[in-house]
């Protein structure tokens, strides 16, 4: 059963949130605290990070099911990145278990990113030699803007490890950015919300989501990019909170 954080809120429906890779649950802290003045929220760790436990597979399939043990009735299901696809499975294989989907910015499609080269920078860091996050941070070496902040979250520095199945998520790195085939659809109402600055959602995806899920809504946030929750949480909130009421 994966690690969860429950924010209590009013209302019988809770917000599932499924975070994205190296992500955790605390991660989406401000974020679930504020919806919770609606709604109960519920932040998972998904499986070889953080406080859940660790597998030997990361498929989608296998997330998608880690979902669907967390409630026992319809949630509305929030999932950013790899927690948006697993969502999607989710919806897809298990309609019963999802009321109202969010996906943020990311289609049911392959990417070509790897992100091993991540898990090769956090590798890299001598933790018998360092006695601070920002000794650590230094040695991941030169990362993209917010990127070595947001890997360090998941350092444990009391233990002197990454709180990541380094392993397994390298091995099952194919698997992460790509998606697997499904069949069916969901039919409830969905709401892809993306970045206006990025390009992970494009036009050319519109059909394919459409196919999976007919009720799809496009919505984008101005200046932001792939970690639009993060870069503008108001507005992030605003749309969620406004599509979920």
């Amino acid at each position: 059963m994966l690690n969860t954080v429950h924010y209590d809120g009013p209302g019988a429906v809770p917000l599932l949130i499924a975070h994205g890779l190296f992500g955790s649950a605390r991660n989406w802290g401000v974020v679930a605290r504020k919806l919770s003045e609606s709604r109960p929220v519920i932040t998972v760790d998904m499986r070889n990070h953080a406080e859940s436990p660790w597998f030997d597979t990361h498929s989608y399939h296998d997330m998608a099911a880690d979902l669907a043990q967390i409630t026992s009735g319809p949630a509305d299901i929030l999932g950013h990145s790899m927690g948006g696809k697993a969502a999607m499975v989710l919806a897809v294989q298990h309609p019963e278990k999802v009321r109202r989907l969010i996906i943020g910015d990311i289609a049911p499609v392959g990417y070509s990113h790897s992100q091993n080269g991540l898990i090769a920078a956090m590798r890299g860091v001598d933790l018998t030699q360092v006695a601070t996050r920002a000794e650590a941070k230094a040695q991941l070496g030169p990362q993209s803007p917010g990127v070595a902040d947001f890997l360090l979250q998941s350092l444990d520095m009391k233990d002197r490890r990454w709180r990541l199945n380094l392993d397994v998520l390298e091995a099952e790195m194919d698997r992460i950015i790509g998606f697997p085939e499904i069949t069916g659809s969901f039919d409830g109402p969905c709401l892809f919300l993306s970045g206006g600055a990025s390009d992970y959602v494009t036009a050319d995806h519109r059909p394919l989501i459409k196919a999976l899920f007919p009720n799809a809504r496009f919505a984008k946030i101005p200046d932001a990019g792939h970690w639009l929750h993060a870069e503008k949480p108001q507005e992030f909130i605003g749309s969620v909170a406004a599509f979920l009421g």
